[in-house]
């Protein structure tokens, strides 16, 4: 058992300098840490096989070369390998979970291939206890290996983040400090403001409830509707997380429909042939926070297990902002040989929001904390589960498929929302009471199977990995909206002397099938052309008030890609990739759901294309880097635009151009002190500086806003940060910094409605 106490530091504004502190701490480290001896490295290959004589999971195995980002898991019959290691002398580590270590002395030769076996035996398989003397901080991002469970990622711009290696507030979730350093990361923080989950957006795309990217939790999608309704109101805690992966564009062929790539939060699960072990964490703070997140883990047998049961509670900063949320998790896993394995997992959240309402920017301006609403409530109670079958018959081949089922709700009941989000709550004269709110209510129901099949292979004489995959879906969604409410305060979804005003139910079916081959023509030249084939079809029945066309509707989009990657060294490459993107444009976005703006019938799907450029490794253990360039290309764009002027303006969702964000993203992490005085380091301890910087160029090329920036596109977004450690001792302090952007595709400089919603987003930097 563990308990650990989480201290949690007050943001604070900072003055606009940061921004050009951020450029110039990553100028000037890019231009010290620039390795050029390893621009001209060779490299020959590393594989290998560890050998157990008990049932061990190979997963709980993980291997590395000391001073390499390189970092792999042997597949079920032991066998592992590092393609194009720069030739020289390594420490090869194997890490068993629990802390148990084997470390090897290797020496990679150019163009040649170094096989190894490790024996098991040569650890113990119960430990002694174990003091920590020092914490001294590790990478904490890195990216995904050529290939992992079945997805290429060879030549894609992809980030890890290892949970453990972070110090961030994880009893909170705060995205800035979880995913702050994956550059251009632009968060919509609006739990306090009455939503389950904050949202993350990439490369000037809209972060609002992450509808732009393709969020999974293990694998498994837990948005809304992927293709009615791509919103994401659960995010699984931080304290469950073993780790976060990020791909950008490039996704599109492996994962499906997005122009904003996947994150895919990681949960951390059993041992093999370990006791049950108990972590328990209890976190408080100002405004009534209280957070209890427990979990339980361990093996015996063939069995592993992981489950938490975790709560949190908030008074909130203004009134009648306060949350209630409740979230439980199981995963079991059953191996039944070296070559089949059975997981099966369920996630409930619950929750209850009290949303305080808007406020204009004169009531803002006023007293940013005030509410005038005490009546607002939301609820979103979710269910995913999934079972999971591997089967790896041969050390060359590999099968994984995923069943998923998804029952979630949606829950709303509020004052209505004429006037605009910062007006009172209203009392009607005749009654002496407040006027009735209005319920709003969604369902979602998903069902898909995503099989994947690795085939490695030979040519060339290298060894080549085809990956191959078939996804079928059907969803259902039903929307009921303008139901009659009480006339309390309480959160009350129950219908008062009338029933809905609009009730639909919008199906979907997609089947899709994509292939990409890794194809090493060298050592170090990698190509992966891929290809995928995605059809939807929709429906919807019911009645609105709303003029749409609700006629059946087909789309077919073939999306094709190539990634390319050399090997410059041992811990660094140059990386491209060119991908195609789709996102579809179904009924559920012909009926606004509590919004302040109407859509345009007429909208089409939207088409484009990501691309990437970019250099990334390390250079020896102190420092890491990933440089890139990006262009996406996004047709058929649908945003927001303003009809009319002044209190008759609305706001419309239309297809309103054609925009081309393009820009750079640098990510830089070192070790100072180990860097330039490496004798001090143990009586100083660590220091590791970290940039992570992202300028971000978004404007419509085509259209009636022609030459206008992209709404909630902030020109900059950096942060910049420090860790210093010794002994049991850290300490972390970050500095963030987003520019400005704008509410509408009209670049309003100044509101034209009373929510809010139109106008310019001004820069805030903030202090952690």
């Amino acid at each position: 058992m563990s308990r650990r106490l989480i201290a949690t530091a007050t943001a604070l504004r900072l003055p606009d300098c940061l921004q050009l502190l951020a450029r110039g701490i990553l100028l000037l480290a890019l231009l010290a840490a620039s390795p050029p001896a390893l621009l001209n490295a060779q490299t020959g290959l590393v594989r290998g096989r560890v050998v157990a004589t008990d049932d061990r999971d190979m997963r709980s195995i993980q291997l590395s070369l000391d001073g390499t980002s390189l970092l792999t898991t042997p597949d079920s019959g032991g066998r592992f390998a590092f393609g194009q290691v720069h030739a020289q002398r390594y420490t090869l580590r194997l890490r068993a979970r629990g802390g148990a270590s084997i470390q090897r002395d290797i020496t990679v030769v150019a163009d040649s291939v170094l096989n190894v076996v490790i024996a098991l035996d040569e650890i113990a398989t119960r430990l002694s206890a174990v003091r920590i003397a020092s914490s001294r901080p590790l990478h904490v991002i890195g990216h995904m290996p050529f290939v992992q469970d079945a997805v290429i990622f060879a030549g894609k711009k992809s980030e890890v983040l290892i949970l453990d290696s972070l110090h961030a507030n994880l009893a909170q979730d705060v995205e800035r400090q979880i995913l702050g350093r994956i550059p251009g990361a632009h968060f919509s923080e609006t739990q306090g403001a009455g939503f389950p989950s904050n949202g993350v957006g990439f490369r000037g795309l809209n972060p609002t409830q992450s509808q732009e990217v393709n969020t999974r939790q293990n694998g498994v999608s837990i948005a809304a509707d992927l293709f009615g309704y791509p919103e994401t109101y659960y995010t699984p805690p931080a304290e469950a997380l073993e780790r976060i992966e990020v791909m950008r564009g490039a996704a599109s062929l492996a994962f499906g429909p997005q122009f904003g790539g996947v994150v895919n939060y990681v949960t951390r699960h059993g041992s093999p042939g370990t006791a049950p072990t108990f972590l328990s964490a209890q976190t408080a703070g100002g405004f009534g926070f209280v957070n209890s997140f427990n979990s339980l883990s361990g093996g015996a047998g063939r069995w592993t297990y992981y489950g938490f049961a975790h709560a949190r509670a908030d008074a909130g900063w203004r009134p009648n902002s306060d949350v209630r949320q409740a979230t439980a998790f199981l995963s079991a896993a059953y191996r039944q040989s070296d070559q089949l394995a059975v997981e099966f997992e369920y996630t409930a959240s619950r929750n209850r929001i009290h949303m305080p309402g808007g406020l204009s920017d004169a009531q803002f301006a006023e007293n940013p904390r005030q509410s005038f609403r005490a009546r607002n409530w939301l609820a979103s109670p979710w269910n995913v589960a999934a079972l999971k079958v591997k089967y790896q018959p041969t050390a060359g081949v590999r099968l994984e498929t995923t069943l998923s089922l998804q029952s979630s709700d949606r829950h709303l009941v509020w004052r209505n929302e004429d006037g605009g989000a910062a007006s009172a709550d209203s009392i009607d004269p005749a009654t002496g009471t407040f006027v009735p709110r209005e319920a709003e209510r969604e369902s979602f129901a998903n069902t898909a199977i995503e099989s994947r099949l690795q085939l490695n292979h030979h040519a060339l004489g290298l060894p080549q990995t085809l990956a191959f995959g078939v996804r079928l879906g059907a969803n259902r969604m039903r929307r009921f909206e303008g139901g009659p409410a009480s006339t309390g305060s309480d959160f009350n979804m129950r219908l008062y002397g009338g029933t809905w005003e609009r009730a639909l139910q919008f199906h979907s079916v997609n089947a899709a099938v994509y292939a990409e081959n890794l194809v090493h023509l060298s050592t170090r030249l990698s190509v992966t052309p891929g290809l995928r084939y995605e059809y939807l079809r929709s429906s919807a029945v019911g009645y609105t008030d709303v003029d749409s066309t609700f006629a059946p509707r087909t789309f077919a989009y073939p999306l094709v890609g190539t990634g390319v990657e050399y090997l410059l060294g041992g811990s660094t490459s140059l990386y491209a990739n060119i991908s195609q993107a789709y996102r579809p444009i179904l009924y559920a976005s012909l009926t606004p759901f509590g919004s302040v703006a109407t859509v345009d019938p007429a909208l089409r799907s939207a088409r484009g294309y990501n691309a990437d450029l970019g250099w990334r490794g390390t250079a020896g253990r102190t420092v890491k880097f990933d440089v890139s360039a990006f262009y996406l290309s996004y047709g058929n764009r649908v945003g927001t635009r303003t009809l009319g002027n002044g209190a008759d303006a609305t706001l419309e969702i239309a297809n309103i151009g054609h925009s081309v964000h393009q820009g750079v993203e640098s990510y830089l992490e070192v070790d100072a002190l180990s860097l330039l005085v490496p004798t001090l380091v143990p009586s100083l301890g660590t220091l590791d500086l970290f940039s992570s910087f992202a300028f971000i160029d978004a404007r419509y090329v085509s259209g009636e806003f022609q030459g206008n920036r992209v709404e909630q596109a902030p020109e900059v977004v950096a942060r910049v940060g420090l860790t210093w450690a010794r002994g049991p001792v850290a300490l972390t302090l970050q500095a963030s910094h987003t520019g400005q952007s704008y509410g509408d595709a009209n670049n309003s400089v100044e509101p034209s409605l009373e929510s809010g919603a139109t106008g310019l987003v001004p820069a805030y930097s903030v202090l952690d």
